[in-house]
């Protein structure tokens, strides 16, 4: 195939067929196009401007999404299909904006002991992921977000989440913090850092079970 349009209509339709973003290798391993992938994706990214819906990246994906300004109007089609834990929803957010981090590291945040099932919670949704092992004693696994996250959330990566002022206007942070509080600017780390090593199989197979005889039950 070499006709630009034609590929382009080939490309908008497995976009549309796909039920999560596709990044570009997946795109060029299940068609077979002569054209630029990414000129490609630009240029269907430009035909939709405008319309009701639009061709996003979000994180290494692309994906069609509603257009934002016509999110309001659509609200009363939602239906929420997961509700999060207080302690699910802290930890998720720790991850965030603390990622790569390690389960301890998520406790000394929160100041109480993350139980397994909170991390299976966010694991099974798909927000959450297991990156690798951590170069330290013990090698913790090292956890952060997904592309699915982002687009749950409506970003196209994750400097778009709100900062500390955002988060004081929006009344989610108490505006009478202490002088010396400080958070961290997310990372969108999409390798292992220098610090990580990759998991292998077993890991994987385990899933959060790092230790389970540090788990237990949380009171939240």
């Amino acid at each position: 195939m070499t006709d630009p349009l034609q590929e382009q209509r080939l490309l908008e339709a497995l976009l549309f067929a796909s039920g999560e973003p596709l990044k570009v290798a997946d795109i060029e391993a299940q068609l077979d196009l002569t054209s630029d992938v990414n000129e490609l994706l630009n240029a269907l990214k430009a035909n939709y401007e405008g319309r009701g819906i639009e061709l996003c990246q979000i994180g290494q994906g692309w994906a069609f999404r509603t257009s934002p300004d016509l999110g309001p109007l659509l609200t009363k089609y939602k239906h929420v299909q997961k509700k999060l834990s207080k302690a699910a929803l802290e930890t998720l957010a720790i991850v965030a904006y603390h990622q790569p981090v390690t389960r301890a590291e998520v406790e000394d945040v929160r100041g109480v002991q993350v139980s397994k099932g909170t991390l299976d919670v966010l694991l099974e949704t798909g927000w959450v992921k297991m990156r690798g092992r951590r170069r330290a004693p013990g090698r913790p696994i090292t956890y952060g977000t997904t592309d699915l996250f982002l687009d749950q959330f409506g970003l196209q990566n994750l400097n778009e989440l709100p900062g500390l002022n955002e988060l004081k206007g929006s009344g989610l942070l108490d505006s009478a913090l202490p002088p010396d509080f400080d958070m961290p600017s997310p990372q969108n780390f999409q390798d292992l850092s220098a610090d990580e090593d990759p998991l292998d199989p077993t890991d994987l197979a385990l899933g959060a079970e790092e230790d389970p005889l540090r788990f237990k039950d949380e009171q939240d």
